[in-house]
């Protein structure tokens, strides 16, 4: 996909390299804060641990975690995808925001570390595609 013709990339063109890469950044530091808050809403936030006391409800299926983690994952990913309008940064965001999950879920990293990494993804995808643009 040519990145020159979605929108958002499109105007970063007529910025210094690193007020481009802020831009970008900001844009999807919104989309993050949209998709790990009101558009996650208390369902998915509820159900995306396998220790939910949901999954341990017969009629809802112990697998129902995967499920709703997929979900919220591919919420970011679609958000990742309408702003930078390239698909394999949404798949890289599917993935590397499941794993990220994945690991605070489990207690590997706390709150704190879990959203710094995926601000530090955000970061990754705008050097690289305001980079590939200049």
């Amino acid at each position: 996909m040519n990145l020159l013709a979605h929108p958002i990339i499109e105007s970063l063109g007529t910025y210094p390299l690193a007020g481009a890469i802020a831009i970008l950044f900001f844009a999807l530091s919104i989309g993050h804060v949209l998709a790990d808050y009101p558009l996650q809403g208390s369902y998915l936030a509820r159900t995306k641990s396998p220790s939910s006391s949901s999954n341990n409800d017969p009629s809802e299926g112990q697998y129902l975690w995967i499920f709703s983690l997929y979900a919220h994952c591919l919420i970011h990913a679609g958000l990742v995808w309408i702003i930078t309008g390239n698909v394999w940064f949404a798949l890289v965001e599917l993935v590397a925001h499941a794993i990220i999950d994945l690991l605070k879920i489990k207690e590997k990293i706390g709150y704190a570390c879990d959203q710094i990494l995926h601000y530090a993804c955000k970061l990754v995808y705008a050097i690289i595609i305001v980079y590939t643009l200049i």
